[in-house]
């Protein structure tokens, strides 16, 4: 706003460090959509559940509930996998799934999506892993690759508080006074020396082996060949959860490792728990 006497701008009156405040009014097409924004949130209380009381909270005219909204999304879905055949791979054991032309692609497409929402943040959307999460595309498994111990895999966990769930033991052998530094470093250089990546030849071997029979061989087995039964790796091959560098596998028998995997028992429907294994197996790596 100008005052026409002087065409000077008009000011509120406000002056600070010889900066004068101008008196110019805001656009009418903001306070317009300023007033319609206001009429709009009148309008959205009174129609929708908005306003929290003492025990329970306003309904609104139109009684929609984001919960009642989300249920008859969940029935709907459910209602169009029953008619694609959900209802089938709920019912048909695991080899019959990977057997059936018609249930295979389903599981297959079902397992797919089910990974990606729940699997791929630790596994990596290839399922390729990383440090201390398996690939699920090699051939190396702790607990069997077989297509039903995978299925159970998925459905009890690892350390997850579900009644069955597996429980592999890596002892802290260093940091419990199991072992002296020096013995942790000499069973590190014989087990990597069973693969052929012995890094300290001044270290015995010998003595390693006989570190190795007295603390690792009841799980890994006499010749680290590993045991699924109790989650132990194989120490042979090529694959290592942790690393194979020498200072990680020093860690790990320093330290000890206790991976957790949650249990999906519960959280999903047992026909995406067996579309996920047929999937997991279906990658390459299950046996």
């Amino acid at each position: 706003m100008t005052d026409t006497k002087t065409s000077h701008p008009e000011t509120t009156g406000h002056e600070w460090d010889g900066i004068a405040e101008y008196n110019n009014p805001l656009p009418r097409w903001w306070l317009y959509s300023l007033y319609a924004t206001i009429v709009w949130a009148f309008g959205y209380w009174i129609a929708y559940p908005a306003w929290p009381l003492v025990f329970d909270h306003t309904r609104g005219l139109l009684g929609y509930s984001s919960r009642a909204a989300v249920l008859a999304d969940v029935a709907t879905t459910r209602a169009a996998r029953a008619v694609l055949g959900q209802d089938k791979l709920a019912s048909a054991d695991l080899a019959a799934i990977e057997a059936d032309p018609t249930l295979l692609p389903l599981a297959l497409a079902t397992g797919k999506a089910a990974f990606g929402d729940n699997c791929a943040a630790c596994h990596g959307t290839a399922a390729t892993g990383r440090a201390g999460y398996p690939n699920l595309q090699d051939d190396d498994w702790l607990w069997g690759g077989g297509l039903e111990t995978i299925a159970e895999t998925i459905r009890v966990g690892i350390r997850s508080g579900h009644a069955d769930t597996r429980t592999g033991e890596m002892p802290a052998f260093g940091r419990d006074g199991i072992l002296k530094r020096d013995e942790v470093e000499t069973v590190a250089n014989y087990v990597l020396s069973l693969s052929g990546k012995a890094f300290a030849p001044a270290l015995s071997l010998e003595k390693g082996a006989a570190l190795f029979a007295q603390n690792c061989a009841a799980c890994h087995g006499e010749q680290g060949k590993g045991n699924p039964e109790m989650g132990a790796p194989n120490l042979t091959d090529a694959v290592w959860l942790y690393g194979a560098a020498p200072q990680e596998v020093v860690a790990t028998i320093q330290g000890g490792r206790k991976g957790v995997m949650p249990t999906w028992e519960g959280r999903l429907d047992p026909a995406t728990i067996k579309s996920l294994a047929v999937y997991v197996h279906g990658l390459g790596g299950g046996k």
